[in-house]
Parts: C-alpha cells; sequence; structure tokens
C-alpha cells in the first residue's frame, strides 16, 4: 500500500552523516532531506490540522533540527521520527488552541516552488492535490490520518500503529474502511481512474 517507501535511497546514509556533520556541507544536505519530506509532512498535516499545518511544519522542523545529530536509523526510521515528531505537534496546537481560541487570517496563495520552471506544472499539482487532500479531509479524522501516513508518508503497519497509539489490526481496519469509504466517494461524485488520471 504504501507509495513511497525508500524516496533517498542509497544516499541517505551519506545525507544524513553530511546534515548531521555541521560542516559546509550539511545545510545543502539538509535541504535535500527537507525537499524530499516537507511536501508529505504539509498533505499529513492539512488533514490532521488544517488550520496551522504550515505552522505546524515549521515548529516540526525546528525540532528536527535540534534532536538531528543525536538521529540513528534508516529512511523509514527517519520518516517516521519526522511523522511522530509532527504529529505531536499536531496534538500541542490542539491543545493550545482549545486553551486560546484565535480567529485566523485568509491563507495566502503558495508561491512557485523552488527549481519550478512552468507555473502550470505548479497548478496543476495544486489542483490534484488539494482535491485529493479534500476528499481525504471528508473521511473520519484517525482514517484520513492512517490512509495519510501509509500512502503520503510511506510508513508501514507497524510504524503507523507505534505512531497513533493503536494495534496494527486496528490500523489496518482503519485504512480498508477509509480506502473503501473513499472509492464509494469517489464513485459517487463521477471521479474514475480512467476519467481522472490524478486519482
Amino acid at each position: 500500500m504504501p507509495i513511497l517507501g525508500i524516496v533517498i535511497g542509497e544516499t541517505f546514509e551519506r545525507l544524513l552523516a553530511a546534515a548531521q556533520g555541521g560542516t559546509g556541507e550539511a545545510d545543502g544536505a539538509f535541504s535535500v532531506l527537507w525537499r524530499d519530506a516537507n511536501p508529505a509532512l504539509l498533505r499529513y498535516l492539512r488533514v490532521i490540522a488544517p488550520e496551522a499545518a504550515e505552522d505546524i511544519a515549521a515548529d516540526t522542523w525546528v525540532h528536527v533540527v535540534r534532536g538531528l545529530a543525536a538521529f540513528r536509523g534508516d529512511e523509514a526510521a527517519w520518516r517516521a521520527w519526522l511523522f511522530t515528531t509532527a504529529r505531536r505537534r499536531a496534538i500541542d496546537e490542539d491543545r493550545r488552541r482549545s486553551r486560546r481560541p484565535a480567529v485566523s487570517l485568509p491563507e495566502l496563495p503558495d508561491g512557485p516552488g523552488p527549481g519550478r520552471e512552468d507555473p502550470a506544472d505548479l497548478v496543476l499539482e495544486k489542483l490534484s492535490t488539494e482535491g485529493a487532500i479534500a476528499v481525504i479531509s471528508s473521511l473520519p479524522r484517525f482514517q484520513a490520518e492512517v490512509i495519510l501516513l501509509r500512502v503520503v508518508a510511506g510508513l508501514d503497519t507497524q510504524a503507523v500503529a507505534g505512531l497513533v497509539g493503536r494495534s496494527p489490526g486496528a490500523v489496518r481496519v482503519a485504512a480498508h474502511r477509509g480506502l473503501r469509504r473513499l472509492a464509494a466517494t469517489l464513485r459517487e461524485s463521477g471521479v474514475t481512474h480512467d476519467s481522472a488520471g490524478t486519482v
């Protein structure tokens, strides 16, 4: 089921060591790690904490930078650590907001991403991503979170179970029910795999 799995691959250990090393190469190596993981992190946070996704992502990266030197593990462990940190920051933010409710300002549109040459690509990607996030957001929160952690973050069932504090069986059931509900929603709206290549 995971789409991402290993993304960086064989160069991950070298990138991690360079990012942890504090040398001139560290900034470039950390940038690669950030560019790889941040889009998936934001998609996840836009479902579990839509009103504060960007702020929580920034807070997550601050915590990651502070703990980077002590991190040990492979790419799968890196993703699990990153998404666990993000989930904890989201829980903290939810608690903070419940104590001090605030009115949010309208979100500014995203600027072009680094290295993008054609704004049309960005618009098409944003439309399909926003549509997918909107559909996933319609699921019960636990099902949406499990699907995002499995599919967007690329975590296995065991890692997701540990992250959300549920059994692997509960995670599998939530993913199965969520995917069935998504399929039904897409059928009802007339969107099929054949008629929309992005689904």
